[in-house]
């Protein structure tokens, strides 16, 4: 019988793919014993040794630690097998180059202050600009192509500004000047059951996805509604026809990609919902490109204080218990170009939050919520009001008021 090269690898599994992914991860790091294929007698089980190397691969890289190589780990796993010098880096317009080499390229650009965005890890146009720029600047030939001569170059001139990323700086004083930006500015909804690769929980019913599907929808749908009240630009994502409380339907893309378009000035917002076990478990979560490690540098700042602005709107106004907010490399963060954050609206394992998230009205806080934090990242800390006072008539008098840019 065929094996099936798309079902995840797990404890237990048989597989002669497991061969590979034992070499993958000896790539990655320190391997421990057992893990070389040349050492153990069956080189296709996944062991005990195979599962542990493969929790501690997705903690170092704050994926999901469930020792199961998915999408989101096999897709990490494969960025993992570079370091900055191991391959010619270039643009390739049709199949870009992905790779933690290149999100290494990325940072230290970043430091020369030629590179602006997150540390995506994929070689696109924004990429290819500041290495032509760092070439033109070290007086090689401007190809854009990061060669040996490049890499040799980049580790002479490269230099640490602070223990913050010039990036990070560069996004503050952006935020800072942006004081209206929410009047135009391109706002993304996208319930997570219409991402990519949709996570449905350990122990979850065969309704789950139904259930999280309605209630998601239904907040984007009053978020969209606000925003277009605000004046900003709200776009949904979804893979079916979607109608608004009036019964119109709304425009809808069939991905972020296409609903960001040539727009860099946006902000993805995921909505999302979780199951636990134990049926006591409540509250709300936000999640931003970054590291739960607090000692490192922050990723997507403008991210960050979404997350907690938005969390902070959800907890005044909602009385949710305040699960924090959380740097994670989820692709569904980390890989898109501009600011976004997965809002984790309760547990639906949970009769008594279940029936709060049926409750329309208290969707509508929650969508309220989504749209005052987004704006209050754009007021200035002297005329901000306090949490959870905030509604769509004082946002859009507070915006009208607001010189014209």
């Amino acid at each position: 019988m065929s094996e099936d090269i798309t079902k995840p690898l797990q404890f237990g599994t048989k597989d002669r793919r497991v061969v590979g992914l034992r070499e993958r991860l000896i790539r990655t790091g320190p391997a421990p014993h057992g893990l070389d294929p040349r050492d153990v007698d069956d080189p296709t089980a996944f062991d005990d040794v195979v599962q542990t190397t493969v929790r501690g691969f997705q903690q170092a890289r704050g994926l999901l630690v469930d020792g199961v190589v998915g999408p989101e780990t096999e897709r990490r796993l494969n960025e993992a097998q570079y370091t900055l010098g191991d391959r010619r880096l270039h643009w390739d317009v049709n199949e870009p180059l992905r790779g933690e080499d290149v999100e290494r390229l990325q940072d230290n650009l970043s430091q020369l202050g030629l590179y602006y965005g997150h540390l995506t890890g994929t070689f696109d146009e924004k990429t290819h600009h500041a290495v032509v720029e760092l070439q033109h600047s070290l007086g090689l030939q401007a190809t854009g192509a990061v060669d040996s001569q490049t890499i040799a170059a980049l580790a002479r001139v490269n230099k640490k500004i602070s223990d913050s990323k010039a990036f990070s700086l560069r996004d503050y004083h952006r935020l800072e000047r942006a004081t209206d930006a929410i009047r135009s500015q391109r706002v993304v909804l996208v319930p997570a059951m219409f991402t990519n690769n949709p996570v449905i929980p350990a122990g979850a019913p065969d309704n789950y996805r139904e259930i999280a599907e309605r209630i998601t929808v239904d907040v984007a749908v009053r978020a969209h509604e606000l925003l277009n009240e605000v004046g900003a630009t709200p776009v949904l994502v979804a893979n079916r026809p979607v109608v608004d409380r009036r019964g119109t339907h709304i425009d809808v893309r069939s991905s972020i990609d296409e609903a960001l378009g040539t727009s860099r000035d946006a902000v993805v917002v995921v909505l999302d919902t979780d199951w636990n076990r134990s049926s006591a478990a409540h509250g709300v979560s936000v999640f931003y490109w970054g590291d739960d490690d607090r000692a490192k540098a922050t990723l997507s700042p403008i991210g960050e204080r979404a997350a907690a602005l938005t969390l902070r709107e959800i907890i005044a106004r909602t009385g949710a218990l305040d699960l924090g907010t959380h740097g994670r490399q989820w692709g569904v963060l980390r890989l898109n170009s501009v600011p976004t954050i997965s809002l984790d609206l309760g547990y639906l394992s949970n009769p008594g939050e279940l029936s709060r998230l049926e409750d329309p009205e208290f969707r509508t806080h929650m969508a309220t919520a989504v749209v005052v934090g987004l704006q209050r990242m754009y007021l200035q800390a002297s005329e901000d009001m306090p949490t959870g006072t905030m509604n769509a008539v004082d946002l859009a008098r507070e915006i009208a008021r607001r010189p014209q840019s």
